[in-house]
């Protein structure tokens, strides 16, 4: 029987992580790589490492598509801009990325391509990192199941759609059974399971449950899950912290989630966007 948590316990891994050290540089809060985006998704690699800034990671880099470059330096001048051209991808401009970085969110925004599917590949197989795997590197996942294996330690983030590719569950019987189909994914491929509903559940390898029961229905709006995948990565990125797979994603989730809750204070759920969530995260 696995430990089931609740809010609290979010509560008390905030109040007992160390505090940000005063004689510390950017490379003291870890470096975040964003393997995301594609053309006409810019916008999901700005919102992850938005997200992953905002969350406390000493640098970001995003590694995307040539056509994205002009415009995350201008969303986002802070993040550091690795550029590849789709049609003549190399693997090894991508892992001179992985080498250099701490953790890595990989799939938001990057679409189903040849070119995605050896992204993925190569980021799954290169280097034992910590990992969030979002979005379409879990629809691509789906199609090929034998990258599963890849993603074993690592942590996955699918809505209830995503997730019933990945299982072939009906979407109905996920939305009926969250917790339970969550749990028995993460236990038979060892990963850790962040299952998003209006009350995601957190599953650790068949040990731990983490049930949020915070946030709100404006939140349910394009770019929130890429926010909540830089979030997560930004906390694994951040070596100080100590943080284990399970309680990354845990607090990531409350921190999301209570940032979706001060942005629907401030504008009204109706009005709540993406980016409204990234710049509402309150940490450390």
């Amino acid at each position: 029987m696995a430990s089931a948590f609740d809010i609290s316990y979010a509560q008390n891994l905030i109040a007992t992580l160390p505090s940000r050290p005063e004689e510390s540089h950017k490379g003291s809060f870890g470096r975040v790589l964003c393997i995301c985006g594609s053309c006409g998704m810019a916008g999901a690699a700005y919102l992850s490492a938005l997200a992953a800034y905002r969350t406390g990671a000493g640098l970001v880099e995003i590694f995307t598509p040539e056509e994205n470059r002009v415009i995350l330096q201008t969303l986002i001048p802070e993040a550091i801009i690795t550029a590849y051209h789709a049609d003549s991808f190399s693997d090894y401009q991508l892992m001179a990325s992985i080498d250099k970085c701490d953790a890595i969110v990989v799939g938001c925004g990057l679409g189903k391509s040849h070119t995605a599917l050896e992204i993925l590949k190569t980021t799954l197989k290169y280097k034992k990192l910590p990992t969030v795997i979002d979005a379409d590197a879990l629809n691509l996942i789906s199609e090929h199941k034998v990258l599963l294996k890849y993603a074993k330690e690592k942590i996955i983030t699918p809505h209830i759609k995503e997730m019933s590719r990945l299982t072939d569950i009906s979407v109905i019987d996920i939305a009926n059974n969250t917790e339970k189909i969550a749990l028995e994914f993460s236990t038979q491929h060892s990963l850790t399971c962040v299952l998003k509903s209006h009350r995601t559940a957190v599953c650790d390898r068949g040990e731990r449950v983490y049930l949020n029961t915070i946030g709100n229905s404006g939140m349910a709006t394009g770019g929130s899950g890429d926010v909540l995948a830089g979030v997560i990565a930004s906390l694994l990125a951040q070596k100080h912290l100590a943080l284990s797979e399970f309680d990354a994603a845990t607090l990531g989730v409350y921190l999301h989630a209570e940032a979706g809750d001060r942005a629907a204070e401030a504008l009204g759920k109706s009005a709540v966007m993406a980016s409204d969530i990234a710049n509402s995260i309150r940490f450390q």
